[in-house]
């Protein structure tokens, strides 16, 4: 049976131009000087290429790129600080099935949530005894807490809840990492 990912080639290349240009808002100039898939339409990412293991260490504070839904996948401990500056940090987080990530408050700064693989409860409150605002979230689904709302997500799956967590300014040590929600909990998150 014929596979197209088996044999993907891009129909044209930096020195062909593309039969059906007309369908394309191609530049006619790279100021770059050299192939680039912005100017070229060229996909950066082939299905048969091999993906890398990313390293998952604190790169912060150096400029940073990374594809951050191989990390997030990637990352099976409970927590993890990818990225540490001064006024903003990027974790990685793994919640296994029927945890939580522990209902908390963070007074002084704002926190934004992706959740990448797994579905979930998110609950939210002015105080830890009244979480009135409450969402169902799975793959793909954003979370943004402001300061001071006390909060929690449980997994409510039934594979780990893959996400990533943007806290600014950062609210962990650079270089954390949790392998499980009681070392978390041991070291105060």
């Amino acid at each position: 049976m014929y596979n197209m990912y088996n044999d993907y080639k891009p129909f044209y290349n930096d020195y062909n131009s593309c039969p059906y240009s007309h369908y394309f808002n191609t530049q006619m100039y790279n100021p770059y000087g050299y192939p680039s898939s912005h100017w070229t339409n060229i996909p950066i990412h082939y299905p048969n290429y091999p993906k890398e293991n990313i390293s998952l260490i604190d790169y912060g504070p150096e400029p940073f790129v990374v594809d951050i839904e191989e990390a997030t996948l990637q990352n099976n401990n409970f927590r993890t600080a990818l990225w540490t500056g001064r006024h903003l940090q990027l974790t990685l987080m793994s919640i296994n099935v029927g945890e939580d990530i522990g209902l908390e408050v963070h007074h002084n700064l704002d926190q934004f949530i992706r959740i990448e693989h797994g579905q979930g409860l998110v609950m939210m409150g002015d105080s830890k005894d009244n979480l009135n605002f409450r969402r169902r979230v799975n793959d793909d689904y954003i979370v943004i807490i402001p300061a001071g709302k006390w909060h929690n997500i449980i997994n409510t799956g039934r594979t780990p809840l893959k996400l990533y967590s943007i806290y600014a300014p950062p609210a962990h040590p650079r270089g954390t990492v949790h392998k499980t929600k009681q070392e978390a909990e041991e070291h105060h998150h």
